[in-house]
Parts: structure tokens; C-alpha cells; sequence
């Protein structure tokens, strides 16, 4: 299946390029790149009583040492504010942490919900997520390493819960986008559902942590570009690596 640019341009919330890789090896959190300056410094255009660097100081120090580990204190010397302002916005630690989450999610959630309201396939569908996915999550490193660290330590039973509250109601919609296939029949209707959806997710997300390692083996050439990655694992994941007609044993 051959995906029509003109559908993905139409559907993503943020305009996906054919950028090479390598161009997104720095990303585009350039708000802060160091915790040795405070938020409002490198973001002029913020108050520093303002909201916004309240959560961007939270997202830097959340997603390096996770819910636990970070105080109240320490976001409030990183967002230049003081800790009541953080609680006039804020009425806890968890709501603060809650709202980070939500705003880390927030772009795939809009990305469903244009891919919901369009008038594609469910194949097209899909592949417009995983494009506008992959996208995402290369252009914002620090949201991505904040969801990624409790799926790969584990995280404490708190931020676990609320991780999992936040983008299990995403994986939820992904999920139910398959079942639409299913029921239109344009997809099997013997496949898990859950299944073919976390695979969307973990290619993209392997391809995050991976890509720097692997772009420096010859084979995988895939590397050098996002779009090529994507169109090649949705490929793989619609027609599968069998000629039409074989069965396996």
C-alpha cells in the first residue's frame, strides 16, 4: 500500500517533512537544554510567574529523574517562580505531574482525532498515525523521555497509575481504530486489536532509542530518514513479508 501525501498533509496537526534523521538528532525541545538555567531565561517571552514554564520546568526534571525524585522546590528554582505560585496553578505535585503528562500526549491525541474525523481507510488511517507519531516523538525528545521512563524502569506505583490513566486513554482510541478495520472488514478479523496497535507504538518507539546506534550500521539504511522507517514498518505491518497466497505452517 502506497500512502497519498496529500492525505497525511490534510490529517497531521503538525506538517510532516521528508527531513533526513539526522535532523532530528538534536530535536526541537530548545526551550532548555540544561537544568543549570531556569526556564524563563531561555523563553523571554514567558512570565515568570506563567504557567507555561511552570510545566516546562516539571516536564525537563520529571522526565530525567521521575515523579519521586523531583520536589516542588527544585521546579520552582528551574521555572524561576516561587513554590506558592507553582500552587496557585497547581493544587499538588500529582495535578502538576497529571498536567504533564496530558500535555506530553496531547499532540498524538490530536493527531487521532484528525485521523478519526477523515474520510480515509483504515490502513491510510494508521499509517497516518504512525508517520505523525513518529514525528511527534522525534521533535520532542523530553515529552517522549518522560513517557518512555516508567515503561523501561518500572517507575514508582504513583506515576505508574497516572501514566498509565493518560496514555491508556490514548492507546485505547489507537486501539479501536483497528477494531473499526476489522469491522469494515478491511482487516482481519483473527488479530488482536491491542496487539497491532502496540506494534505501531513500539516501532516508533524503538526507532527513537535505537536510530542514533543503528544509523552507523550499513543494512539498516532506513535510519537516515523518518518517512522512509515508517512507510516500510506500515508496509510490513498491512501486507506482511509473505507472497500472497503462501501459508505458514
Amino acid at each position: 500500500m502506497h500512502l497519498q501525501r496529500g492525505f497525511l498533509v490534510e490529517c497531521l496537526t503538525n506538517a510532516y517533512t521528508n527531513r533526513p534523521f539526522g535532523q532530528y538528532l538534536t530535536g526541537t525541545d530548545t526551550h532548555m537544554h540544561s537544568n543549570s538555567q531556569n526556564v524563563t531565561a531561555s523563553n523571554p517571552g514567558f512570565s515568570s510567574n506563567g504557567e507555561q514554564s511552570i510545566l516546562e520546568a516539571a516536564e525537563i526534571l520529571f522526565s530525567e529523574k521521575g515523579f519521586d525524585a523531583v520536589s516542588m522546590s527544585a521546579i520552582s528554582r528551574l521555572a524561576n517562580t516561587s513554590k506558592p505560585n507553582i500552587y496557585h496553578h497547581f493544587n499538588s505535585k500529582t495535578e502538576l505531574y497529571l498536567a504533564v503528562m496530558k500535555t506530553a500526549v496531547q499532540r498524538s491525541s490530536d493527531l487521532l482525532d484528525a485521523l478519526e474525523d477523515s474520510a480515509g481507510t483504515s490502513s491510510q488511517r494508521l499509517s497516518g498515525f504512525s508517520a505523525g507519531q513518529l514525528h511527534n516523538i522525534l521533535a520532542h525528545h523530553r515529552s517522549t523521555r518522560l513517557i518512555l521512563r516508567d515503561a523501561l524502569s518500572g517507575g514508582s506505583q504513583h506515576d505508574r497509575g497516572i501514566a498509565k490513566h493518560v496514555v491508556g486513554e490514548l492507546f485505547t482510541r489507537l486501539v479501536a481504530m483497528v477494531k473499526k478495520g476489522q469491522l469494515e472488514e478491511e482487516f482481519r478479523a483473527d488479530i488482536d486489536p491491542a496487539l497491532a496497535a502496540f506494534m505501531i507504538v513500539a516501532a516508533n518507539m524503538f526507532f527513537f532509542q535505537a536510530a542514533p546506534v543503528m544509523q552507523h550500521i550499513p543494512e539498516a539504511h532506513f535510519t537516515e530518514d523518518a518517512s522512509t522507517y515508517s512507510k516500510g514498518v506500515m508496509d510490513i505491518l498491512l501486507n506482511g513479508v509473505l507472497h500472497k497466497g503462501e501459508l505458514t505452517s
